[in-house]
């Protein structure tokens, strides 16, 4: 009997991703989509939905982050082994790769929710006898080497992704890809879903273009170019070959390049963003499609520190499951939200100082920045003015930092570095720390940890943002642009504040920085390091507001069943 016999009965919903984060000792992510795709099945899990996940191995994980004495960051490669979590499945099926048959097997993990659903997961692997040297190693790096190793990796996730699925013998009623990385999979499932016509005078008649999109729904994550694959036409032709007519290809993926973006656009009878606001970004991105949105979330279990789930587990019992019920939060004594809070806080000072020795203190107003170190999300932008912020942080205000650059983005890397010189230039009147090898377990003690969480990214390029979701479950306000999430929780003063202009103004972008600089210092100085040490009472409402009136909605419980009546139940 096959290992998923018994899953593979039910019909399922395919959920495929190019990375997964389920927990630190599986590395298979890189930042937020992949701990988004976690969550996601997490909660599919927790609602008992009929779901399998298909993601890549790699068996070389992301990387671990260390740095040299400047600050630059060095990559270095995770060696771990998916025997000692997973099963290797029997089933073994294959994919055209350059004019050789490149074979694939399965690890299967099964996420397990405590009321009883399993979710089971599917990382597709090359690493065996079967393949040779190069073909062994397809599947070992996440957002490794060049194009080439790029669109290698898509055909097995998206074409070997559906035939494992069927060598399983899974019934599947939708095809949701999590960004573009899997949208070869709608040409599989085209062959399947071929016209019996012998001959017509246009090729694209072949093929059951409204079969396919009616099995699939698409997800796209962001608004930044980078973000969405393309691939020459003559690498199409070198990996692929004649798998797929390039004639009709290049009608559905953009006659220039082979956009997968517009592949899947094509080919998906529902489409969303991850924010309000990125649905119109997409909007105006890809005119002629319809695009919707499903604002992203967190799975409240996993991104809630331990103290507070036992204060939630006493005042607000099911909570982890019905997460809506946080809006009962004032049944809870605000004294115990602070108490808890500083217990996060303890364990997030101790953290910094054993590790790095900075000399941080308890009491002290600290802000968290902790994302992924691209350009565009400014992790500099405090010190646009660094004399000024001397002036109105100096003993009242300590920051930590934490992210990882990709290790190609040299300029991601200097950003990382120029945090590296501050805290060194600075290291008398502020204390200012970079947090190294940011990580689930890291970030569960910096979002929980901090006071405020701070997040300014170049609008309208924070497509949704899951970090200060994550800070809400534990009564952490955010500070933080109007971009992404961020328009739909924000009310000022109330779970947080803004940085910036609001959302619907238009701002010159080589003014920006500027502008957004100087509100960022304004509210520091007059609204926020007041009201942390002169108007504790109010400070406490906002903590409680912030549980209340995001963490109650900001989640992926919500999520999901948004997912399953807007897109699946179609």
């Amino acid at each position: 009997m096959s290992l998923l016999e018994k899953y593979a009965k039910e019909p399922k919903i395919a959920y495929f991703t190019m990375e997964i984060g389920l927990k630190d000792d599986i590395p298979t992510y890189s930042g937020g989509l992949g701990i988004l795709a976690g969550d996601t099945i997490k909660s599919a899990a927790d609602l008992n939905l009929p779901v399998v996940a298909v993601t890549i191995m790699h068996r070389k994980g992301y990387f671990t982050q260390d740095f040299d004495e400047s600050g630059y960051q060095i990559a270095n490669p995770v060696n771990w082994d998916p025997s000692t979590y997973m099963t290797l499945a029997p089933e073994k099926v294959s994919v055209r790769i350059e004019g050789r048959t490149v074979y694939i097997q399965t690890w299967i993990y099964f996420i397990q929710s405590l009321r009883g659903g399993v979710v089971p997961v599917l990382y597709l692997d090359t690493d065996m006898p079967e393949n040779s040297a190069e073909d062994r190693e397809l599947t070992h790096t996440l957002y490794g080497g060049d194009s080439l190793y790029r669109i290698k990796q898509e055909v097995i996730l998206g074409i070997g992704g559906v035939r494992m699925l069927r060598e399983f013998g899974f019934t599947i009623k939708k095809y949701h890809m999590n960004e573009g990385h899997a949208s070869f999979l709608t040409l599989e499932l085209l062959h399947k879903y071929k016209k019996d016509i012998e001959s017509v005078w246009d090729e694209s008649l072949v093929w059951d273009f409204d079969s396919v999109k009616e099995l699939c729904v698409f997800t796209t994550h962001t608004p930044v170019e980078a973000g969405h694959d393309r691939f020459d036409y003559e690498l199409y032709r070198k990996v692929i070959g004649d798998y797929f007519p390039e004639k009709v290809i290049r009608w559905l993926a953009g006659e220039k390049d082979l956009n997968m973006t517009m592949l899947a656009l094509n080919l998906s009878n529902y489409v969303n963003g991850v924010a309000k606001k990125h649905g119109e970004v997409s909007q105006n991105m890809f005119p002629g499609y319809r695009i919707n949105a499903i604002t992203n979330g967190v799975h409240s279990y996993t991104w809630t520190v331990e103290n507070f789930k036992r204060l939630y587990d006493k005042y607000i019992p099911g909570w982890a499951n019905e997460p809506e019920t946080f809006v009962r939060v004032g049944l809870i004594p605000k004294e115990e939200i602070w108490n808890a809070h500083m217990e996060a806080k303890r364990a997030l000072i101790d953290y910094v100082n054993s590790t790095t020795g900075i000399g941080m203190d308890y009491n002290t107003l600290t802000l968290g920045f902790a994302r992924r170190f691209a350009t565009y999300k400014r992790a500099n932008l405090l010190f646009s003015d660094v004399e000024r912020l001397i002036k109105i942080a100096r003993g009242k205000v300590q920051l930590i930092f934490a992210g990882k650059a990709h290790p190609r983005d040299e300029a991601g890397k200097k950003l990382i570095q120029s945090i590296f010189n501050y805290s060194r230039e600075l290291r008398d009147k502020i204390k200012i720390v970079f947090v190294k090898n940011y990580r689930m377990d890291i970030a569960l003690m910096l979002v929980s940890g901090v006071d405020v969480w701070l997040n300014n990214p170049l609008r309208p390029l924070e497509a949704s943002g899951t970090s200060g979701m994550k800070c809400t479950h534990n009564g952490v306000p955010n500070f933080s642009v109007l971009d992404g999430w961020w328009i739909e929780g924000h009310i000022e003063g109330v779970t947080g504040w803004s940085i910036g202009p609001a959302a619907t103004e238009i701002t010159p972008d080589e003014g920006m920085n500027v502008i957004d600089a100087e509100d960022l210092y304004n509210k520091l100085e007059n609204v926020i390091i007041p009201t942390y040490y002169n108007n504790r009472q109010q400070w406490l409402n906002i903590m409680a507001d912030t549980i209340a009136k995001n963490a109650y909605y900001f989640n992926t419980h919500r999520m999901m069943r948004r997912y399953v009546t807007e897109a699946y139940i179609k």
